[in-house]
Formats: C-alpha cells, sequence, structure tokens
C-alpha cells in the first residue's frame, strides 16, 4: 500500500507538474531576489484566472522588465493595463494594475521588500502580515507561503483544502502537512511538488465535473 502511493504520488508530479513557481521559471531556494520575484507571481493568482493565463501573463511581465511588484510599481498605470491585457487579463486589466501599483507602494513602505518578511518567524503572524497587503487575502497568502516551506521559518500552512480533496478522491494517504511530508519522502519529492500537484489534480477534477 505504502509503495503504491508512494508511486501514484511520483506518477501524479510527473504527470501535471509540481510547484507552481518552478513552472514559471522562478527559484525561491536560490535567493531573495526570487521570492520577491514569486511574490510578484502569487498576487497574479490571487485574481480567479486559470493558472496557464497568470503564468503567460507572468512571462509577459517578465519580458517587459516587469519581474517584482518593486518593478510594477514604477510602470504607468496605462503601461500595465496593456502589459496584463496582453498575457490574457482583459476582464480584470484595470483591477490588477491598480492593485499592483498599491501593493507596490505599500510594501516599500511597510517593510522596503516582499522577502523582508523572512524575518517573520511566527506562522500566524506571518500569515496576517501578508494577509493585509492590498489585494491579498487567504488563498493567496497560503499560495505564497506553500511553496516556501523550508525555505522562511515562518512559513508553515496548513495543507491546502484542495490538495486533501484531490488525495481523498485519489485514495493517497494525505490529510494535513504531516501526512503530506511522509508521503513525499516515501516518494522521494519535495513536499512542495506533491502539494502543488494535488492542487492541480483538484483544479482538473472540478473542471471535468463542471
Amino acid at each position: 500500500m505504502v509503495g503504491s502511493a508512494a508511486l501514484a504520488a511520483r506518477e501524479l508530479v510527473e504527470r501535471l507538474g509540481g510547484r507552481f513557481s518552478v513552472q514559471m521559471g522562478i527559484d525561491v531556494d536560490r535567493s531573495d531576489r526570487e521570492v520577491d520575484r514569486w511574490f510578484l507571481a502569487a498576487t497574479l493568482f490571487g485574481t480567479r484566472i486559470a493558472w496557464p493565463i497568470v503564468e503567460r501573463t507572468f512571462a509577459v511581465l517578465r519580458d517587459a522588465g516587469v519581474e517584482t511588484v518593486e518593478d510594477a510599481g514604477r510602470r504607468s498605470w496605462q503601461e500595465l493595463v496593456g502589459l496584463l491585457d496582453a498575457g490574457g487579463y482583459v476582464r480584470y486589466d484595470e483591477r490588477t494594475a491598480t492593485r499592483l501599483q498599491r501593493l507596490a507602494e505599500v510594501v516599500e513602505e511597510r517593510y522596503g521588500r516582499p522577502s523582508a518578511l523572512k524575518a517573520v518567524r511566527d506562522p500566524r503572524a506571518l500569515e496576517a502580515s501578508l494577509d493585509d497587503l492590498p489585494g491579498w487575502g487567504p488563498t493567496t497568502v497560503r499560495l505564497f507561503l506553500r511553496e516556501l516551506r523550508g525555505v522562511w521559518p515562518g512559513a508553515d500552512p496548513p495543507l491546502d483544502e484542495r490538495a486533501a480533496q484531490a488525495a481523498a478522491a485519489l485514495g493517497l494517504p494525505v490529510r494535513d502537512v504531516a501526512t503530506l511530508r511522509r508521503l513525499a519522502s516515501l516518494a522521494e519529492l519535495d513536499v512542495r511538488d506533491l502539494e502543488a500537484a494535488l492542487v492541480r489534480a483538484r483544479i482538473t477534477q472540478r473542471s471535468a465535473a463542471a
């Protein structure tokens, strides 16, 4: 049973992909700069848009030299709207451009840069600080933090509910972060890749049922 679950977990990651950050060319393990890039990407995920559009939009912004929220704050509102349109945010372009500019102001005023928040070691305090940012909420906070497990001391969000639901549907023994870690270890996977793959699986399951 354990062996089959580990094999199924590996196959799931291979089939659906792991961390969203890695898929977007971001390596949060490498540097604070990469974490700042992931912060911008996570902000884009905060809008109810399919992840391929988010990935494409981040690529458009990156190619235009906008890789962090700080970079976005240096661009005009109209320029941001144009870049978001090019990525596929046509229905959310103006709202997202406004949010990015406001977010840039607040982050600079409070922390200087997003990666400075790694100094907040208490998980609940870190979640509260992120949740208090313009346009951020629990879903964005946990998306951002789950890919920083093991990188930031305070990055320890609960298991994503969608991951737990997907695991139950697939018959995998994952109910919380502890069991997620156990299965990832058995499957020789990064725990972040397994959780992200389970989230992707749940999104796919919902799309198929719609």
